[in-house]
C-alpha cells in the first residue's frame, strides 16, 4: 500500500509519526513538503530534510510534478496545511482512492472563521467535491467534529488523531517517587509555554496565590518566555509570591524533559485558541499529572478526568484552584494518576500505536467494514 502525507512541512509534530509509517510501509511511505522549508523557519529548531521517505515538493520543478502524481495514484493519500491544491487533483480522477483530510478545529473563533478565505475554499471543494469521494477527516482536536457538524461537513468520516511527540516505550522508565509522608513535604507545580495571553499565565500564578492562603507547600516552577512574562512576574510580586513561583526562561527541550520528569503536577492553561498542544502528550509522557483547561483540542482526548488527570473550567481561577487543592488533599492518589497518565501515552497515543491505528482504519474502509479501531488515534471522533 503506497501511503502520501502531505502537510506545509516536515516538523516536530508530525515527524515522530512519519517515522512510524516508514517503519511500517518503508518505501511506501512518502511524506510530502507543499512548502519552502528551511533551519531558520522550522517550527521546533531541527532540519528533517535529510528524512529518506521526505519529498521537498517545492524544491523542484519535477518534485512538484512527483507530488501531484501521487496525489493521483497512491492509495491513500492524507492532506495536512497547505496541501488543498493536491487535495483537488486527488478528487477530480475517476478512480479516487481513500483520503484524509487533517486539520486542528475549523471553528477555533467561532462562526468569525467561516469569512477565512482558507476555510471558505477547503469547504467549498467539500461540498462540491470532497463529498462525493471517499475523503475522511482526521481531528486534531477533540472539538473539530463538532466544527464540522455545524459546517455540514464529514459526517459520518470522524475520527480522532492529534500530534505525536515522542514517547519513551522502554519499560525500565521510572516516575520518581511522591514521598508525601514527610510533613515538610513540597508539592512541586509546572508550567511550560509561550508566555501569550491565550496561554494564560496569570491563571496558575492566581490559583496558586489562594492555595498559598490555605497553608499548602509547593514550588510553582514556569518555563519559558514571552510577550506576558513581565506582566507575570509583576503579578508574582504584587501577591508576594516569589518564594513560592520561580521562572526559569527558556531551556532546551532536553532539559524541559527532564524537569517533567522531576514534576508531578503540569498545569496547562490555554483557552480555546490552543489547537492541540503538544506539551500535553510530553508532561504526561513523562509522568505528571495534567491538569489542562477543557477548552485545549488534545484535553478531551487524552485526560479521563480523575483518572489519569483533570479538566478544569477554562478561564477560570476557582476551578483550576479546586483541582490542584483536590491533588494536594489527595495526595496518595497522585502517584498512581501519574502512571495512568504514562501508561496513556505509551499504551494510546504514542506515535507508534497512531501509525498502527490508522492502517487498520484504512484496512476498515477498503473493506467496508465498520472502524475496528475503539479508542485512541483513528477511533471514531466523538461531538464535544
Amino acid at each position: 500500500m503506497k501511503l502520501a502525507f502531505f502537510n506545509n512541512n516536515l516538523n516536530h509534530h508530525q515527524v515522530n509519526v512519519a517515522d512510524e509509517f516508514y517503519r511500517l510501509l518503508g518505501k511506501d511511505f512518502v511524506y510530502i513538503a507543499t512548502s519552502v522549508q528551511d533551519k531558520i523557519g522550522l517550527k521546533g529548531g531541527k532540519d528533517y530534510s535529510s528524512k529518506p521517505y521526505l519529498l521537498m515538493a517545492c524544491s523542484s520543478a519535477e518534485n512538484r510534478k512527483k507530488a501531484f502524481e501521487l496525489a493521483r495514484i497512491a492509495d491513500v493519500c492524507i492532506f495536512g496545511a497547505q496541501s488543498l491544491d493536491f487535495a483537488i487533483e486527488r478528487a477530480k480522477q475517476k478512480t479516487c482512492g481513500i483520503a484524509f483530510e487533517l486539520s486542528e478545529r475549523w471553528m477555533k473563533r467561532g462562526w468569525l472563521n467561516v469569512l477565512s478565505p482558507r476555510l471558505l475554499r477547503w469547504w467549498w471543494y467539500y461540498q462540491t467535491l470532497f463529498r462525493f469521494r471517499p475523503f475522511y477527516k482526521l481531528n486534531a482536536s477533540a472539538f473539530s467534529a463538532g466544527d464540522h457538524r455545524r459546517l455540514f461537513s464529514y459526517k459520518g468520516r470522524c475520527y480522532k488523531w492529534g500530534y505525536f511527540t515522542y514517547v519513551d516505550t522502554n519499560h525500565k522508565f521510572e516516575i520518581s517517587e511522591t514521598d508525601v509522608s514527610n510533613s515538610e513535604f513540597t508539592y512541586k507545580l509546572m508550567w511550560c509555554g509561550r508566555f501569550l495571553a491565550l496561554k494564560h499565565p496569570e491563571l496558575p500564578i492566581l490559583a496558586v496565590s489562594k492555595l498559598k492562603a490555605k497553608g499548602y507547600k509547593f514550588i510553582l516552577d514556569f518555563y519559558g518566555s514571552g510577550v506576558k512574562e513581565k506582566q507575570a512576574k509583576e503579578l508574582v510580586k504584587k501577591l508576594k509570591l516569589e518564594d513560592v513561583v520561580k521562572f526559569h526562561g527558556e531551556l532546551p527541550n532536553d532539559l524541559i524533559i527532564k524537569a517533567m520528569k522531576n514534576h508531578s503536577i503540569f498545569l496547562f492553561t490555554s483557552d480555546r485558541y490552543e489547537g492541540w498542544g503538544a506539551v500535553a502528550n510530553e508532561s504526561m509522557a513523562n509522568g505528571c499529572v495534567l491538569v489542562a483547561s477543557n477548552a485545549i483540542g488534545s484535553a478531551p482526548y487524552l485526560i479521563q478526568d480523575g483518572v489519569n488527570g483533570f479538566l478544569f473550567k477554562s478561564c477560570n481561577v476557582d476551578s483550576l484552584t479546586e483541582k490542584i487543592q483536590w491533588l494536594f488533599d489527595h495526595p496518595d492518589k497522585i502517584q498512581s494518576m501519574r502512571r495512568h497518565a504514562r501508561e496513556t501515552m505509551v499504551e494510546l497515543w504514542s506515535p507508534q500505536k497512531a501509525a498502527e491505528n490508522l492502517l487498520i482504519l484504512i484496512d476498515d474502509l477498503q473493506h467496508n467494514r465498520k472502524c475496528s479501531v475503539k479508542e485512541g488515534p483513528a477511533s471514531i471522533a466523538e461531538i464535544y
